[in-house]
């Protein structure tokens, strides 16, 4: 009795906490388990090793309370509040928080580390940063009169002249008059940017050194107008209405080499592969032939087009990948192996194909078009996903042409205007350059991740900004 009403009274108070909710305070903790640390042991050695997934979800209900418990979180208000809490909920879902954290996530389904780069998708302006005038460019589909040089000058062929446009000063000069009795049909520059070769209406080729606006020579050889020009080191190549493809020698005197003869209408679209090892020919017998370096009779006929085929491009990142448009009644872009003589997709534009350029920099291509819509279009391969639709033109996009740099495409239309679109990325190595100093980020990681774990994966992070992130504050602009 007495041992029972000394421990009632006691001589001093101990408060009972037994229905107390600690996980309710603000705690301290151990700078290991801080966000940030954890973040950055999650990153460096994967889930398991550093207790990531444990530690990350410190913000989620405990799953062997049923009582909806809750660990230390920086707002009470919200765990009182019925609305934000987890009382009843005895299973709740898997919560993945570093895709918001970080610009890579773990795979918890896969035993070893596994990063997947999170890119935001890119925007293509829609609309052009530079607009000229191009009065009496003529409206023929045809014709080639727009090129870009390796020294970034700009020619473009208006009625009977040849102008040219310095990317770097903006100014334009007149490299030649043709006369009223001519007019030009093609320019093409060769491959170190000095050399200009001009296609005209009489079947003539003239071969200018631009950089001293002077005349080299006058080539003979075909009959009817010369509306497509290609170069291939020192080899020109010339197609013409005359149906017959010529392989011009700069080097010697001779008009031409040889005479290719495949085609049964006029040849308007002419490419060299980018290893100089092949030639593609669009005529307007809705014929796409390929050529070799020697060979007098096409390799490889493709019949598929239903309308005459102008629009030709190599791709420079897989040798033998073809692309190529059709006309009005056609309209569809085809893709081509020609190493297996195969074609390997087909797609419906909607509208009259008349040019395409592959990018430089990324795995993506440019098509400009007619009638009806009069659009460019700016693809992703090999998905063939539209990345942006351009418009702008008012009449057909008949001419196309890409910058030194591969960031930048100039368009002509008929409606007398040259229009400068910025569309594709910059290189990759000038992209690493461009990256901000707050956050530079190497992964290096090993065929052989899941069986081995031997993955390399060096994080550099500006430790304030990470911080920021960590606790929901992201980076700053």
């Amino acid at each position: 009795m007495t041992d029972n009403i000394l421990a009632w009274l006691g001589d001093r108070f101990i408060p009972c906490r037994s229905s107390s909710n600690f996980a309710l305070f603000d705690l301290p903790s151990d700078d290991s388990n801080s966000p940030f640390n954890t973040l950055l042991k999650t990153a460096l050695f994967g889930p398991e090793c550093a207790g990531g997934v444990s530690s990350i979800n410190q913000l989620t209900p405990e799953k062997s309370t049923p009582s909806g418990i809750f660990t230390r979180s920086g707002s009470i208000i919200s765990h009182i509040n019925p609305s934000n809490c987890n009382i009843f909920r005895y299973k709740i879902e898997t919560r993945k928080l570093l895709p918001s954290l970080l610009p890579f996530w773990f795979d918890d389904q896969l035993p070893g580390v596994s990063l997947s780069m999170v890119k935001a998708p890119r925007k293509v302006p829609q609309f052009p940063y530079k607009e000229l005038d191009a009065p009496a460019l003529q409206d023929d589909f045809y014709l080639n009169l727009l090129d870009w040089s390796s020294q970034n000058v700009l020619a473009v062929g208006l009625s009977n002249c040849v102008y040219l446009w310095h990317d770097s000063s903006s100014k334009v000069v007149e490299l030649c008059d043709l006369g009223i009795d001519d007019s030009v049909c093609s320019v093409g520059w060769a491959q170190h940017g000095t050399h200009l070769a001009i296609g005209t209406s009489n079947g003539k080729l003239q071969l200018w050194d631009a950089s001293h606006g002077k005349r080299l020579r006058t080539i003979d050889g075909h009959r009817l107008r010369v509306g497509a020009l290609a170069w291939s080191s020192y080899l020109l190549s010339s197609g013409s209405r005359d149906k017959s493809i010529l392989h011009h020698d700069t080097r010697t005197q001779a008009d031409f080499v040889s005479k290719l003869s495949g085609h049964k209408s006029e040849v308007c679209g002419l490419k060299w592969s980018y290893d100089n090892r092949e030639l593609a020919s669009g005529g307007n017998d809705n014929r796409l032939l390929v050529w070799n370096q020697h060979s007098t009779q096409p390799v490889l006929k493709y019949c598929e087009h239903t309308a005459p085929v102008k629009a030709i491009a190599w791709s420079p990142h897989l040798r033998g990948l073809l692309a190529s448009g059709g006309g009005t009644a056609d309209r569809c872009i085809r893709f081509w192996n020609t190493n297996t003589n195969a074609q390997l997709s087909c797609i419906d534009t909607g509208s009259q194909v008349s040019n395409l350029v592959w990018s430089k920099n990324v795995n993506e291509l440019v098509s400009t078009h007619g009638h009806p819509r009069n659009q460019i279009i700016v693809w992703r391969y090999p998905t063939m996903s539209k990345l942006a639709t351009l418009t702008g033109h008012t009449d057909r996009v008949l001419y196309l042409a890409m910058s030194t740099d591969g960031q930048t495409i100039v368009t002509g239309a008929g409606d007398e205007t040259l229009k400068f679109w910025n569309v594709f990325p910059p290189p990759k190595s000038q992209a690493i350059k461009k990256q901000p100093k707050r956050l530079r980020l190497i992964i290096e990681c090993s065929e052989n991740a899941r069986q081995t774990r031997n993955t390399l994966v060096v994080l550099r992070l500006n430790l304030k900004q990470a911080s920021q992130m960590a606790l929901g504050g992201g980076f700053k602009a």
